[in-house]
């Protein structure tokens, strides 16, 4: 049977190019190729490869945001493809995830092609493959550092990128993370609050609760109720309720009593 590959690459040379070595290839079906993470996404979970081959570093999306929101399982194979992320090679290394270096060579893609061959040969490792993607990707993003500048989230089957500054709040509904921007536009994220705190800023956010986080711009009015309480007036209209504990915090960061 051939072996159906997808790649994503946002320059069109290196899509051009990969395309016209694994089209030499007569063991190989090319199953899409994408331009870039966002459009990767829906395309792997429409085609369901055997091997998607994935350039690191994409606008919007890197490789490792692309294979993170896939709702797969398992996952595809994954080969990423890098020029020079000496970070990523490593998180590749540790976990023995294949990786290509540009330019790809046909004869270190053969190999990956192989590696691939061998690994569908052996279902009952796919669930071990899916863990060591996700590992390499959380170590990568360690290594990256910092904090998030923008949200890549899912509505429906598409992937919108939101951006940080545009967050107006994330709140726990019903074991459901809603992030609500300050145009009002409300997204389900399955990812627990306390994770995506951590990626940012906490100069520019401030907890109200255990199940909410405001962006600190965005709060209009704080209004004092009784018991030491308030009540968060966002300027996109949201009112949120700071529990006692974290009222102390919100006075000493926003009122500064």
């Amino acid at each position: 049977m051939k072996l159906r590959v997808l790649f994503a690459d946002d320059e069109r040379p290196a899509r051009s190019y990969l395309a016209s070595l694994l089209h030499g290839m007569d063991d190989v079906d090319i199953a899409g190729e994408a331009a870039s993470g966002v459009e990767a996404v829906p395309l792997i979970e429409r085609v369901r490869p055997d091997l998607v081959l994935l350039d690191v570093h994409m606008p919007g999306l890197d490789g490792f945001e692309t294979m993170a929101l896939l709702e797969l399982r398992p996952l595809p194979l994954v080969a990423f493809v890098t020029a020079h992320d000496a970070y990523a090679v490593r998180a590749f290394e540790a976990h023995a995830i294949d990786y290509l270096l540009k330019p790809v060579r046909r004869a270190r893609l053969r190999e990956t092609l192989q590696r691939a061959r061998e690994k569908l040969e052996h279902r009952d490792l796919r669930d071990e493959e899916t863990a060591r993607v996700q590992a390499a990707g959380a170590l990568y993003t360690e290594a990256k550092g910092g904090y998030l500048e923008r949200l890549p989230v899912r509505r429906k089957h598409d992937i919108v990128i939101v951006a940080v500054r545009d967050i107006a709040s994330l709140v726990t509904e019903h074991e459901l993370l809603v992030l609500t921007t300050v145009n009002k536009e409300r997204f389900v994220l399955d990812t627990p609050l306390r994770e995506i705190e951590g990626r940012l800023d906490p100069a520019r956010f401030v907890r109200l609760s255990r199940s909410a986080l405001a962006n600190l711009d965005v709060i209009a009015r704080v209004e004092p109720l009784p018991g030491g309480l308030h009540t968060v007036h966002l300027s996109n209209g949201q009112q949120i309720h700071v529990s006692r504990q974290h009222s102390r915090v919100l006075r000493a960061r926003v009122l500064d009593i």
